[in-house]
């Protein structure tokens, strides 16, 4: 394997609304003030994914003062209690969302765990990632939507950073608990949550440890 090397790679997103669920909120969510480990990962992977590279978050930037607002949607779905199904009602599923969100998320490129060193086209895929993902980036050709959380809150922007962006350096907040990772592993994992404790985002910026 060619040596170990981190490529770092960097977006700007921003949409009207954001949910990213403090895990203690249950059912109800409310948002935390920066989205998880995992969000981030999974918005870096939604502009471009490859099997030979991993995507590893570094640091969130909040670009708009955070400001919370109350969400409620109408579910009649499958998951409604047998009781609302046979009445034909729907479920009201409440939640604290953040309005008129905008981040920079950074992230640097690395060689997957179970890379081999074969690559179709390249013996230094992290590399060949930063650059494929910045021309992706700048032309929006994404591998899939990015969101914000969920499916339905969709960005009004993705992209390089904007020279009229600033961090938020007003913004100050103690995470206690933030979902780090879904799964046991970056790629091809089996369910099995984890967390960290005791974040800070400090003058705007969470760093993820």
């Amino acid at each position: 394997m060619p040596a170990f090397k981190e490529y770092p790679v960097s977006l700007e997103i921003s949409g009207p609304t954001a949910l990213w669920p403090r895990p203690d909120s249950g059912s109800s969510p409310t948002s935390c003030v920066v989205p998880s480990f995992s969000a981030v990962k999974g918005i870096f992977e939604s502009v471009l994914r490859w099997k030979s590279v991993n995507v590893r978050p570094t640091k969130a930037e909040i670009c708009h003062p955070v400001v919370f607002h109350r969400y409620v949607t109408n579910y009649g779905g499958p998951l409604r209690s047998s009781t609302a199904i046979k009445a034909g009602t729907s479920f009201q599923h409440y939640a604290m969302v953040l309005i008129n969100v905008c981040y920079r998320l950074h992230a640097v490129a690395e060689f997957a765990s179970h890379y081999n060193g074969i690559h179709e086209r390249t013996t230094c895929p992290p590399h060949a990632y930063q650059d494929a993902f910045n021309r992706v980036l700048k032309h929006g050709r994404f591998w899939a939507i990015p969101c914000l959380g969920q499916s339905e809150f969709l960005p009004d922007y993705v992209g390089p950073f904007r020279p009229t962006t600033q961090v938020c350096e007003t913004e100050n907040h103690e995470i206690p608990t933030l979902l780090r990772m879904v799964f046991d592993k970056p790629q091809n994992g089996q369910v099995a949550p984890s967390f960290s404790h005791n974040l800070r985002v400090q003058k705007g910026v969470l760093a993820y440890a």
